[in-house]
C-alpha cells in the first residue's frame, strides 16, 4: 500500500514539476527574443562617428559627452534586465531537473535540495508581488526599453490582467503543491531496494549490488573441532575405567565355569 501511494506521488511530482520547467522554458524562449530585437534596434542607433561634428566642436562637448554616459548606462540597465531574465528561465529548468531526480530517486537530500529552491523561488516571488502592490512607482524600477519591446509587455499585462493574474496564481498555486508533494513523498521515505523473502533485510547494500553469495552447504557427517586438553583427559579417563570394568567382569564369569 505505500508502496503504491510514493508511486503516485512520484508521478504527480513528475508532472506538477513538468509545468515550472515550461515556464523556465518559455521566459529563455522571449528573453532570446528580448535580445535578438535590442541588438536589431541598437544596429539603428547613429554611433558618434557619424556625427563628429556636434559631439566635438564648442559648448557641444560636454553635453556630448552627458548623453553618451546615459545611453551607455541605460544601455547597461537594459541588457541587464533581459539577462537576469534569462538567468531565472535558466534556474527554473535547473530546478525541474532537480524536482525530476528527487521525485525518481526519492532520496532525502535531493528532496530537501528541490524544496529549498523551491522555497527562495516563492520568496522572490513575494517580494516582486510586495513590491507591485504597495510601490506606486514600481514601473521606475524596471529599466527604459530603447526597443520599446518591454514597453509593449506591460501594454498587454495592463490590457489582460484578469488572465495574466491567473496565470500568475497557477504558477504559484504549482510550486506550493510541488513543495508539498516533495514534503510527503520525504514522509514517505525511499523504496525498499529489492523484494526479497527473508524475515530481515540486510544494513547495508552494495553500490554496484554484487554482493558475495555465501557459501554452499555440503551435507554429511558433522566435523567436531578440537577439544580443550582437559575434557580430552577426563574422557580418556571413563574410557580406561569401562574397559577395566568389561575385563574384571569377563575373568569372574570364566573363574565361574
Amino acid at each position: 500500500m505505500v508502496s503504491m501511494i510514493r508511486s503516485c506521488m512520484q508521478s504527480l511530482l513528475k508532472m506538477v514539476n513538468s509545468v515550472i520547467g515550461m515556464v523556465g522554458l518559455a521566459m529563455i524562449l522571449y528573453a532570446l527574443w528580448l535580445i535578438r530585437v535590442w541588438e536589431i534596434h541598437m544596429g539603428h542607433f547613429p554611433s558618434a562617428g557619424d556625427h563628429p561634428v556636434p559631439w566635438i566642436c564648442g559648448d557641444n562637448l560636454e553635453i556630448g559627452s552627458v548623453i553618451m554616459i546615459q545611453l551607455k548606462i541605460r544601455n547597461i540597465y537594459t541588457i541587464m534586465f533581459i539577462y537576469t531574465f534569462f538567468g531565472l528561465g535558466v534556474i527554473l529548468c535547473v530546478i525541474t531537473c532537480s524536482g525530476h531526480i528527487a521525485a525518481e530517486t526519492a532520496n532525502g537530500c535531493c528532496l530537501y535540495l528541490y524544496m529549498f529552491f523551491v522555497i527562495v523561488l516563492l520568496m522572490l516571488e513575494a517580494g516582486v508581488t510586495a513590491d507591485v502592490f504597495f510601490n506606486p512607482d514600481w514601473e521606475e524600477d524596471f529599466p527604459e526599453d530603447p526597443s520599446g519591446s518591454f514597453t509593449q509587455f506591460k501594454e498587454f499585462i495592463r490590457s489582460n490582467f484578469e488572465i495574466c493574474k491567473w496565470i500568475g496564481l497557477s504558477i504559484v498555486s504549482v510550486q506550493g503543491v510541488s513543495f508539498l508533494l516533495a514534503l510527503m513523498l520525504k514522509a514517505l521515505g525511499p523504496h525498499q531496494y529489492y523484494d526479497s523473502d527473508d524475515e530481515y533485510a540486510p544494513d547495508r547494500v552494495p553500490l554496484l549490488k554484487n554482493a558475495v553469495h555465501p557459501p554452499t552447504y555440503v551435507v554429511g557427517d558433522p566435523v567436531c573441532g578440537s577439544r580443550t586438553d582437559a575434557w580430552t583427559i577426563r574422557v580418556n579417563d571413563k574410557v580406561e575405567i569401562l574397559n577395566l570394568s568389561i575385563g574384571l567382569t569377563y575373568i569372574s564369569i570364566l573363574h565361574l565355569y
